[in-house]
């Protein structure tokens, strides 16, 4: 039987003046929304550096070529005047350059927070495989990070005060199939998780998690066949729950919502819709590696463990 996912090594939160790095693992990042997203970094007594490639273009939709930009996450990580990592933006990218970091010197420079959403899933599952927990969570110069207050706060309290955001979910969260169960978070972008299969050292299942799912941009008969494709490939069996985000420019929720049902009740365990993660209008940060209580009637996701130590 495949092993169960099991909680990962969760590194030390943030303190004032600590630095971050800011790579860009994926897509093109804009200049000015860079800036913006410093400056809120700065307003919460951090030290913002940002690696050498961030602001490259290289085939008009990668933030410089493979190997700079795997380069640039691997002398951010072991740089031992930086405390966190946190990605600039999503996009495309991060499946190219994830084989080509230094993993071992990564490895060996140990734990740091690590944040980032949607493309950069293919980095929080390459983290994961190797044992250590990250963060699903908003990103340097992403739209939602600049304008939504309630992203900035579940972020920042995250890194200062993890104690203080045990319980997740937004107001929006209800029910798909009720239910409450308990497993180590895992997940992230569907489309990108669909395509994790049969990489070199995949996780090879998401037995005993809790998995959250959401996605942008892809139409009902899409999330379809990418969530057909992992239940095919049996990657669902043994899952102890699953916590829905966003769908952002997915169609009419309707429509959305009765394939997610379609695809996922027959797991026969407890999904929560719109819990507040992803694309949508505001981000939760959810840690990603460690054990959780996820209450679908409640819609909330209880941490057993504050996110970071």
């Amino acid at each position: 039987m495949t092993e169960r996912v099991r909680p990962l090594e969760r590194p030390h939160r943030l303190r004032p003046g600590d630095r971050v790095a800011i790579v860009a693992p994926s897509g093109p990042v804009a200049e000015e929304r860079l800036r913006a997203g410093l400056d809120i970094l700065r307003g919460w007594g951090l030290d913002p550096v940002v690696a050498p490639h961030v602001l490259d273009r290289h085939l008009g939709y990668l933030a410089g070529d493979d190997a700079a930009r795997a380069r640039d996450l691997t002398r951010a990580w072991c740089d031992p005047s930086v405390a966190a990592v946190i990605c600039a933006r999503g996009g495309y990218g991060a499946q190219r350059m994830v084989d080509l970091v230094d993993w071992a010197a990564m490895r060996a420079a140990g734990p740091k927070v690590f944040a980032g959403y949607s493309d950069v899933t293919a980095l929080h599952e390459a983290f994961a495989v190797r044992g250590l927990a990250t963060l699903h969570g908003p990103m340097a110069a992403a739209v939602t990070f600049l304008h939504d207050t309630r992203t900035q706060e579940s972020l920042r309290a995250t890194l200062f005060e993890p104690e203080s955001v045990r319980t997740l979910g937004l107001e929006t969260a209800r029910p798909l199939v009720p239910g409450r169960a308990r497993g180590v978070t895992l997940g992230g972008c569907l489309t990108l998780l669909a395509a994790e299969l049969g990489t070199p050292g995949a996780r090879p299942s998401a037995r005993g998690g809790l998995l959250l799912l959401e996605d942008t941009g892809e139409e009902p008969y899409r999330l379809d066949r990418a969530l057909t494709q992992l239940l095919r490939a049996g990657w669902l069996d043994g899952v102890s729950g699953v916590a829905l985000g966003s769908w952002q420019d997915c169609g009419p929720y309707a429509a959305v919502r009765a394939t997610l049902r379609d695809r996922l009740a027959g797991l026969g365990v407890p999904v929560v819709e719109e819990l507040g993660f992803g694309h949508g209008p505001t981000n939760l940060t959810v840690p990603l590696g460690v054990p959780a209580v996820l209450d679908a009637e409640a819609g909330t996701l209880t941490l057993e463990v504050p996110a970071l130590r």
